[in-house]
């Protein structure tokens, strides 16, 4: 990642209300084609509304969503997955009753990727599915449902990827290995934005962080810093980092 590269995401004072509560707030972002973004913050602080909003889940009330020079604020999800962005989601939500392969095989056929996409055999291989490639997905654990959510999204050939809580429940050993993925990932030029509670994990994989609170940014550069702001340590890491 170049620090001097053009923007591949603008998020400029975006706001989302539901009712009359703001879950975000005027919030304020960029990405830049490979570089790994973490969006962090207490329960509340608008993290997963803001995927949501980037990922056409919800349509923003308020501000501006750019990319490649295109508001993109509102479109549909689908339309977002033709321009390139595609995520994962906190529950995982493969087709339960297709395969793990047919899964992959829908993202691949759907996805209509500009570029030449993987493999089915390639990706069954390099995220660990091979073994049960042919079983329904809802035969899977957890975790594997989370790798297959993560597999179809890849499937599309993504430049901006949205992964919310993907480490959630992983142990430590597969925690390492999804994080070297995705660091692989962004080398490739993919921008990625990671919501995620794990702080550790978060340290390990990203190169800035934006700490939310209230539904705007609060702080934003790197983890090491912002565990340092006061401000950050009060509304945030002050329990949660030191756990």
């Amino acid at each position: 990642m170049s620090p001097d590269s053009k923007p591949i995401l603008n998020v400029s004072k975006v706001v989302k209300r539901f009712g009359g509560f703001y879950a975000l707030d005027g919030l304020s972002f960029h990405v830049v084609s490979g570089e790994i973004l973490g969006l962090v913050g207490p329960n509340g602080s608008g993290k997963t509304t803001a995927i949501n909003v980037i990922s056409g889940l919800y349509a923003p009330d308020g501000g501006e969503i750019v990319m490649d020079g295109v508001s993109i604020g509102g479109m549909a999800s689908h339309k977002l997955v033709h321009r390139g962005v595609n995520r994962t989601f906190q529950v995982p939500k493969p087709f339960m009753s297709l395969t793990v392969r047919q899964n992959i095989e829908v993202a691949l056929a759907y996805g209509r990727a500009a570029v030449t996409p993987p493999t089915t055999e390639a990706l069954l291989d390099e995220y660990r599915l091979a073994e049960v490639a042919d079983r329904p997905a809802a035969d899977l654990n957890n975790v594997q449902q989370k790798i297959l959510d993560l597999v179809r999204a890849l499937a599309t050939r993504p430049r901006l990827l949205l992964l919310d809580e993907l480490a959630a429940g992983l142990n430590p050993t597969e925690l390492d290995w999804i994080a070297e993925r995705i660091k692989a990932l962004a080398q490739t030029g993919i921008a990625i934005i990671v919501v995620e509670h794990l702080m550790g994990f978060i340290e390990h994989i990203t190169d800035r962080v934006i700490v939310m609170n209230a539904g705007k940014e609060i702080f934003e550069g790197k983890l090491a810093v912002a565990v340092q702001v006061p401000q950050v340590i009060e509304v945030f890491l002050g329990g949660e980092h030191a756990a």
